[in-house]
């Protein structure tokens, strides 16, 4: 029974990725996304008043061999006199033999007001997709292509961040571009879509130590069901973070976030499935978040920020 579930699963996978006319979700998708900002929304730049760096790992479905794999490392700052920010990010991202890794360079323009930021960010750079060969049993089956894939496709995007120090509103497209996969001339239509990135959150006090903040992420690729993300966390006297969240149609996720330092944070999230039949065959899904903010000057306090 497990045997079938799994080559079901697998299945499954495979057609999300290589089938023809496919419109899944193609981006890859964090838990911790509220903290990992640049790599939905280019406009996130400099947001953090400092140079801010954060790798994120996740592994979803722990324990069934093949199951997606990302990583994501992003280092930004502000620059010229603090209207300019620039930033950096590495994508690596991973189900079965598809691989897509990407480097991006962002760029942001804040417009100050007395209370908040808007900012305006645009994004530049490649991805490298790479398909293995495929072991499959009939080799004249026109849904797998029979030589490997490597391409290098350009991106570009761009997006709007407007926010404050208990609030933020984002909306972003991070690939303006679409490609064909160009896999074989039978599945030639298999192509990359355009995402849509809807993100917010407040931070309200309850009383002097504890603090609570709702937060929502949708997005939406043509093709696909519109996903959304509901969050809330609770704040414990500025050191730590538990939270909740619910992924629509796929699972209801634990947070746990520690603010080690001003400048340091550690963070980590473990995803339920929705699923039984992936809960039967899976361990679960992990997400380990790391943040660093540095401080070049001994005069310059670097406080903890809310997302």
């Amino acid at each position: 029974m497990k045997k079938k579930l799994r080559y079901f699963i697998l299945l499954l996978l495979s057609q999300s990725f290589f089938q023809i006319n496919c419109n899944g979700q193609q981006q890859a998708m964090f838990t911790q996304y509220m903290f990992n900002g640049l790599a939905l929304n280019p406009a996130y730049a400099g947001s953090q008043g400092a140079l801010s760096a954060t790798f994120l790992a996740r592994k979803q479905w722990l324990g069934f061999e093949g199951s997606p794999s990302t990583q994501t490392f992003s280092l930004h700052s502000p620059i010229l006199d603090k209207n300019f920010s620039a930033g950096i990010l590495f994508v690596n991202d991973q189900i079965g033999k598809n691989q897509q890794t990407g480097g991006t360079l962002c760029f942001s323009y804040q417009i100050k007001f007395p209370k908040s930021t808007l900012s305006m960010g645009a994004q530049g750079g490649f991805t490298n997709y790479r398909l293995g060969q495929l072991a499959v049993r009939d080799l004249n089956d026109p849904n797998f292509g029979a030589e490997e894939v490597n391409r290098f496709m350009p991106q570009i995007g761009t997006g709007f961040y407007y926010y404050s120090d208990r609030m933020y509103v984002g909306l972003s497209i991070p690939q303006l571009l679409t490609h064909y996969y160009n896999l074989t001339s039978d599945i030639s239509t298999a192509r990359s879509r355009r995402h849509y990135f809807l993100t917010g959150g407040y931070v309200f006090d309850l009383n002097p130590n504890l603090k609570i903040k709702p937060s929502l992420l949708v997005k939406a690729v043509e093709g696909a069901p519109v996903s959304v993300d509901l969050n809330t966390n609770l704040l414990i006297k500025d050191v730590i973070w538990v939270g909740l969240s619910y992924r629509s149609f796929e699972s209801i996720d634990a947070l746990l976030e520690l603010q080690l330092t001003n400048q340091l944070k550690l963070g980590y999230a473990y995803d339920f499935s929705t699923s039984s039949q992936i809960r039967s065959v899976t361990k679960g899904t992990h997400e380990l978040m790391l943040n660093y903010r540095f401080s070049f000057s001994k005069n310059k306090l670097i406080t903890p920020r809310y997302f």
